[in-house]
């Protein structure tokens, strides 16, 4: 069952940890305490009144634009091409936003999100997605484009395990749209695998109400067992998830947990990361996400993995003001979440028509009025 407050939740959530972490990501944790008190950095850390984003909720964004694009193409055109293939399509836009200016040039754009000057930020993109995107954004899961298995991948599939109700495609392809999807640019089996697991759980969350997050983790460790059976490197990340669970039950310091899982710059580290700080603070958005970020790792990706999942879990309504205040392209970010939920109407000969969803999806010429909290 679709539940709008969850796909907000979802992806206002993983903005909210993105931009708590993005302020130190590049932190030893010794300095982190130190700059920010005893309880690490619970608030965030503001340029000009604005809570910056990263590139990871820049390419969450772009992710749901392909999707959308995809979706939109088939039913106005009466065919489609697999939605990876214009997920990759909006990363090349994507791109631009990071290595021109705005407003591009004599750039045919395949994503509305380039009318949108804030985007065009340079917020430490990883090597890999720009190199990956330069060479095509072309890989699979049979022909891997490089042998990457750093977090770019699994910190932008989340769009993926909202967008899909469950009635076109069941759990396990929705899972393996994300897998393909993060192996357009990363090309090992745990650069891909864990994006497949990420997805899967927030499938399960978004559009069930009477499932638990444990029993949402359990049933996707079943489901890589059937999608990756044959895949060497699958034990590892399972070991890995049962060790986050297991320490979710402890009585652990937050940072010994962590420090036990890893730092969060490779995929399989974020996601345990992740499912730890969740299922330790199921029922509070606020202490999931700043223990999820509080480390010397890549927390913008743990914090926004983190908040992906508490936000789909617990829905919009749980994230605390602080988060939602003065948070960059917020509105943005909802209204992507918005089209994410209601979808498009428009068929090839039917009589619906929607102005502003054929200035995003069909035209790209959409630029939106209000792009942040005026709270």
């Amino acid at each position: 069952m679709k539940n709008i407050d969850k796909y907000r939740g979802c992806l206002v959530g993983g903005a909210s940890g993105d931009a708590l972490g993005y302020a130190v990501e590049f932190y030893q944790e010794d300095f982190i305490f130190k700059k920010y008190g005893e309880n690490g950095i619970t608030e965030y850390d503001l340029i000009n009144g604005i809570a910056h984003i990263s590139d990871d909720t820049q390419m969450t964004l772009f992710t749901a634009n392909g999707l959308l694009l995809g979706t939109t193409r088939g039913m106005t055109r009466g065919i489609m091409q697999a939605y990876p293939s214009y997920i990759a399509t909006c990363y090349k836009d994507w791109l631009k936003t990071q290595l021109e200016c705005y407003p591009l040039k004599k750039h045919l754009s395949y994503s509305w999100l380039v009318n949108v000057p804030e985007l065009f930020n340079r917020r430490a993109p990883g090597n890999t997605c720009i190199s990956a995107i330069e060479n095509g954004a072309n890989g699979t899961i049979d022909e891997p484009i490089n042998q990457s298995k750093g977090s770019g991948g699994i910190m932008r599939v989340a769009p993926i395990g909202l967008y899909f109700d469950g009635k076109k495609y069941t759990s396990d392809e929705i899972a393996m749209i994300g897998a393909e999807t993060a192996a357009l640019t990363h090309g090992h089996e745990l650069g891909y695998i864990p994006a497949a697991a990420l997805v899967h759980i927030l499938h399960l969350i978004s559009h069930n109400e009477d499932i638990s997050l444990l029993e949402a983790v359990i049933d996707t460790k079943k489901a890589l067992l059937r999608l990756f059976a044959d895949k060497t490197h699958l034990k590892d990340l399972i070991l890995l998830i049962d060790r986050a669970v297991a320490l979710a039950n402890k009585n652990l310091d937050d940072l010994e947990a962590i420090r036990e899982l890893g730092q969060g710059w490779v995929a399989e580290e974020t996601l345990a990361i992740a499912i730890y700080c969740s299922l330790k603070y199921s029922d509070d958005f606020d202490k999931a996400i700043i223990a999820s970020v509080n480390h010397s790792g890549d927390s913008d990706s743990t914090g926004s993995v983190t908040g992906n999942i508490m936000g789909a879990y617990l829905g919009y309504k749980s994230i605390p003001q602080k988060y939602i205040r003065n948070l960059e392209l917020v509105n943005v970010i909802m209204e992507i979440a918005d089209d994410l939920y209601n979808d498009c109407k428009i068929t090839e000969y039917g009589s619906y028509h929607d102005e502003i969803w054929e200035q995003k999806y069909i035209k790209k010429t959409y630029v939106p009025s209000k792009t942040s909290s005026e709270e």
